[in-house]
């Protein structure tokens, strides 16, 4: 059994630790953390999730990002990581969905993500040949959902570090999502 919080200060150096556990040693070099790098998390939605002794066996975050010329507002998901005692257990799923729905309730209209076409598509991710990530990335890993219908409707171009004025305007559920 796991129980599914958002993440706090106080989760994260567990949760660094599970990712430099799960993923490769040079991870921050990836162009995704570039887009990160002085953003904070979208607080509402990233989460933990703790097994039954209260360790981490699994987090989830997200990071607002800009698209295009006209600074169009998602997220970017990622990364997701599972404890390796316990993979093959559903956790990923039931983070990725768990916080899909949170996203989809609190008023977001896209996700984008860097990662595998046949684990994400059975979420709804289509492969993003209307984006361009930040190299150096594999463009056939650049995934994306719509949250609403029509929600990449217009969207189109480079992905970037959130920030400019324009897109804070226009973002009505990051203000909520930034200061949670």
């Amino acid at each position: 059994m796991f129980r599914f919080s958002p993440e706090t200060a106080e989760d994260e150096a567990e949760v660094e630790y599970l990712l430099d556990l799960c993923f490769a040693p040079g991870r921050t070099a990836l162009s995704s953390y570039r887009l990160r790098d002085g953003v904070p998390k979208v607080a509402d939605f990233s989460l933990v999730a703790r097994d039954d002794y209260s360790g981490i066996a699994g987090s989830i975050r997200y990071w607002p990002v800009e698209i295009g010329p006209t600074g169009a507002t998602a997220l970017l998901l990622g990364p997701v990581a599972v404890h390796p005692t316990h993979q093959g257990e559903g956790l990923g799923a039931m983070l990725i969905l768990e916080s899909l729905d949170m996203a989809r309730q609190s008023g977001w209209e896209r996700v984008i993500l860097v990662g595998d076409a046949p684990y994400y598509g059975r979420f709804g991710f289509q492969r993003a040949a209307h984006l361009k990530f930040p190299p150096p990335t594999n463009p056939d890993r650049v995934l994306a959902l719509e949250l609403v219908e029509g929600g990449f409707d217009g969207v189109k171009g480079t992905v970037r570090k959130f920030g400019t004025a324009k897109a804070l305007k226009s973002a009505r559920p990051i203000r909520k999502a930034l200061t949670s």
